[in-house]
């Protein structure tokens, strides 16, 4: 019996040590297991460092809280920024005392498109801040500069601003406030951008403190991109879109006998100047800029696609570009009730957007319904001539379908053929746009002129988005600006 107990003993203490080693073998998986998830994880926490630095080491740069910047700049001089045809918008120049300035031969003529480099950075000055501060001439160049006590010139900024088609824009507008963007319809290039009230950037550091204490002015905004409007009659393109989408482009059946004004509840709206367009169908409606057909229209249309439509068309959205702008504003639900729909329908009431986001519709329309990406920087080079980096066209992304913008097209060159905006009509090239007069305030009389379109029709090569604010319809103030832009276009 007691060699039975002892043998139960020592088989006792076998399984404790057998219990004890795998206990430790499973405590030193657990470890392995630990460090390596750890290890795992800290790899791809560095991976992630490094993939976010190098996309975002331009922006980095450009952090005003980047120490980087500043030793930049003291070791090499801002480059130069050029337009398409080689002119100099911006340029670095030094005084007899070594002290440098930025100076803008245009002054006022690219102020918001350009922008300024004191008193912080706007407009293509703070786009491309970070190319503008780097020197990539030749290590050679860098070690005589260096030995002569002398700064490094900075990259060079080409662009795809072109200075005659800004300088008509800019004279059109005149002395009144608004905006105009040119754009190359095929690349997506920005050929000209204008807004007013402009100010002299080569004496901003003078002008600042009465800019910023005049809690009423605007004139460091730049209206193209950051101006916020009822976009009147020019919104009808999206009315238009999605009825075309609800009747799966099918049109024919559409017939409205318009008197003048409709009426909806409480809720009573009349065509610009109370015009009576009688019996319109769905071309003449848009052609002639008919609200209470449009009116009609939009209570008719379902809500759940009107919200899809507005989506796609990028409302409240980030839109495809890299320098400041501000996004459009329309919300469209069942909460809307039927009078808030009526404005909706023809660009009042709720509907905020900006000259910017219209034009990139308008583009899509030309370019078969696929939006391109609006760029302002064509290339970089060095100061020896080295191409540094290049930015082409691309697509942004399929706004409508095809046909859909092929029947858009064909109802806004019937504007211009019959409608509201005659005034290109017979110009020795085809044209299509959309005019609008956008209320402002309860004055019925008080509108902003809007004008969205572009040429030939046929095969679109340049469009231009016009706003004027507070002068009268689109057909009588913005459409001749067109017209001016156009033909300098085209007899170049």
């Amino acid at each position: 019996m007691k060699n039975l107990n002892l043998n139960s003993k020592e088989d006792g203490l076998e399984e404790k040590k057998e219990d004890k080693k795998a206990q430790g073998h499973k405590g030193n998986r657990e470890i392995i297991f630990t460090g390596i998830f750890f290890a795992i994880l800290f790899l791809s926490m560095i991976g992630y460092y490094a993939y976010y630095v190098h996309e975002n080491s331009r922006d980095m740069i450009n952090n005003s809280y980047n120490s980087r910047q500043q030793l930049l700049t003291k070791k090499n001089t801002r480059g130069t920024i050029y337009s398409s045809d080689g002119e100099i918008l911006a340029e670095t120049l030094t005084l007899g005392d070594g002290k440098e300035y930025r100076n803008y031969p245009y002054e006022d003529l690219f102020s918001h498109v350009v922008g300024f480099s004191t008193k912080g950075k706007t407009g293509i000055e703070a786009q491309v801040n970070s190319y503008l501060i780097n020197s990539n001439i030749s290590l050679a160049a860098q070690i005589e500069n260096e030995a002569a006590g002398q700064k490094n010139p900075g990259d060079n900024v080409f662009t795809s601003l072109r200075v005659d088609l800004q300088e008509i824009a800019s004279k059109s507008l005149g002395v009144s406030k608004g905006a105009v963007i040119v754009s190359n319809v095929k690349t997506g290039e920005i050929l000209a951008m204008v807004s007013k009230p402009d100010f002299n950037p080569n004496t901003i550091l003078e002008d600042w403190e009465e800019y910023v204490e005049d809690e009423t002015s605007s004139v460091l905004l730049n209206r193209a991109t950051q101006g916020i409007y009822p976009p009147g009659s020019t919104f009808k393109i999206v009315t238009a879109l999605a009825y075309l989408r609800q009747h799966q482009g099918d049109y024919s059946d559409y017939y409205y006998n318009c008197i003048g004004s409709y009426t909806y509840g409480n809720s009573k709206i009349r065509c610009y100047h109370g015009t009576v367009h009688n019996g319109v169908d769905f071309i003449t409606s848009f052609a002639k800029s008919c609200n209470c057909s449009f009116a009609n229209m939009g209570l008719e249309i379902d809500r759940n696609i009107y919200s899809d439509i507005i989506s796609s068309l990028g409302f409240n959205q980030a839109l495809p570009v890299d320098f400041i702008y501000n996004q459009s504003k329309l919300k469209v639900d069942d909460s809307v009730s039927g009078e808030d729909m009526i404005q909706i329908s023809f660009g009042q009431g709720s509907v905020q957007m900006t000259p910017l986001h219209l034009h990139l519709i308008t583009n899509a329309i030309a370019n078969g319904g696929t939006c391109k990406k609006p760029f302002l920087v064509n290339k970089i080079m060095s100061a020896e001539g080295k191409l540094i980096t290049e930015f082409l066209p691309e697509n942004h992304r399929e706004l409508m379908s095809p046909k859909e913008a092929e029947t858009l097209k064909m109802m806004m060159e019937q504007v211009v053929e019959k409608g509201t905006g005659t005034r290109l009509k017979d110009a020795g090239y085809t044209a299509a746009g959309k005019t609008g007069s956008a209320e402002y305030n309860l004055v019925k009389e008080d509108s902003h002129a809007w004008f969205t379109g572009f040429a030939p029709v046929e095969d679109p090569e340049i469009s231009v988005t016009i706003i004027v604010e507070r002068i009268g319809s689109g057909g009588d103030y913005a459409v001749p600006i067109a017209k001016r832009l156009f033909d300098a276009y085209f007899n170049n």
